[in-house]
């Protein structure tokens, strides 16, 4: 047997066992928000210590979580070294929104169902843990003269952008690996991906009874100004063109509002919060500074109505790093052998936390256990779902990557 051959078939003898530990991971919420995920983190390192990996617990302090909106994140950090080299870091996120309605299945009952795992996270990411932890162990089964070494990076606040995540690890030196693979879909190797801004506008009107209305300014009249402003920004964004395959042009979208007190009373006050998603191309500071004036705009024209704007979010795009070559060689030739198709290397209109290892000079790319598309994995809604085959897979090549990288 050759040694791809060794790990596949390690692999598979001990995919059951993968599996179970997809399950257990699936089992523990990470609800975020509200983001208390600390427990999880717990518990993974629990599991992985009955592997042999003992895991470093990073608990970020408690002011700085309840500040970003969360309630606890403790990352953690395996190292695996093995001989003077490169390293080589996984990294995969634990945290997810929360389930919602209409499910067939319990959201963490983890259940399989025809060669399928359903439940949140099995897809995006916890699979990943999976894959890239027992990757690490069909490696290390081969007992093979390897350079370098690999790090297992399990962080908890992809869903509110990563700062707390991969961000703090990096910011604090605790981690500065020379390659990346970050969890994603078995079908594509993830070189580039669209940023994302995040606004909440505050409307303020003035409260009135609802009987005698003109003593009152309506908020809602001024958000709905400003709204139809901001969706007619999408007409535009579309003739904007994006040269990665994979990303199309940028949009926006307006995924929360709130407001007024009662039926009979005029609204003093709406709030929502939008989403503008930025293609590679774009100036993150040239599309806020844009956003912001579209909305003054608009509710100028509305007497009385005053707008207030706090920025949210701001993650910056990623584009590819020319370091990335290896490990889009590696995976491009493992995943045709394994999966039987060519796995094109392209972009994502989705944003990551993968952007801030390339903002630090890492080159990376996206790459682990899930279907051809978001939509196929129910990720974000009711019944998420994992084909098992696509984590047996994966698992192969990422293992088979590792060997190409250390060897």
């Amino acid at each position: 047997m050759t040694d791809y051959e060794k790990l596949d078939a390690w692999v598979d003898a001990h995919f059951d066992e993968e599996v179970r530990f997809l399950q257990e991971l699936v089992r523990v919420p990470t609800d975020t928000p509200p983001g208390n995920n600390a427990p999880h983190a717990e518990r993974t390192a629990q599991l992985l210590q009955g592997f042999g990996f003992e895991a470093e617990k990073f608990p970020v302090p408690q002011d700085e979580v309840r500040a970003y909106g969360m309630e606890s994140i403790t990352n953690l950090i395996v190292r695996r070294r093995y001989g003077e080299g490169r390293t080589v870091a996984l990294n995969a996120h634990g945290d997810v929104v929360p389930p919602g309605e209409g499910w067939s299945h319990d959201p963490y009952a983890a259940e399989v169902v025809d060669g399928r795992i359903y439940g949140r996270a099995t897809a995006v990411s916890k699979s990943d843990f999976a894959s890239f932890t027992f990757a690490v162990r069909a490696l290390e089964s081969l007992r093979a003269h390897l350079k370098g070494g690999v790090e297992l990076h399990f962080t908890y606040d992809e869903e509110f952008g990563g700062e707390l995540g991969p961000g703090w690890l990096l910011r604090n030196g605790h981690t500065k690996p020379d390659l990346l693979i970050a969890a994603g879909f078995s079908y594509e190797v993830i070189t580039a991906h669209n940023g994302c801004l995040q606004l909440e506008v505050t409307v303020n009107g003035k409260m009135a009874h609802a009987a005698i209305p003109d003593t009152g300014v309506d908020a809602l009249q001024g958000a709905a100004q400003v709204l139809a402003a901001l969706y007619g920004q999408n007409a535009q964004y579309r003739k904007v063109r994006s040269a990665v395959k994979g990303i199309n042009h940028p949009y926006l979208n307006v995924g929360r509002i709130e407001g007024g007190t009662n039926t009979n009373v005029v609204p003093g006050k709406v709030v929502f919060k939008l989403d503008r998603r930025m293609i590679p191309e774009e100036n993150p500071v040239e599309v806020e500074a844009a956003i912001r004036g579209v909305i003054a705009e608009a509710a100028a024209q509305c007497p009385g109505i005053t707008v207030d704007i706090r920025r949210i979010l701001l993650a910056n795009s990623m584009k590819p790093l020319a370091g990335n070559a290896p490990l889009v060689e590696a995976i491009q030739k493992h995943a045709r052998e394994v999966f039987g198709e060519a796995i094109p290397a392209m972009g994502t209109p989705l944003y990551t936390d993968v952007r801030l290892y390339a903002e630090a000079g890492i080159p990376g790319v996206i790459y682990g256990a899930g279907p051809r598309t978001v939509l196929e994995s129910h990720a974000k809604r009711a019944d998420e779902r994992l084909e098992l085959e696509d984590l047996r897979r994966a698992t192969r090549v990422v293992a088979r990557t590792l060997l190409d990288l250390l060897r």
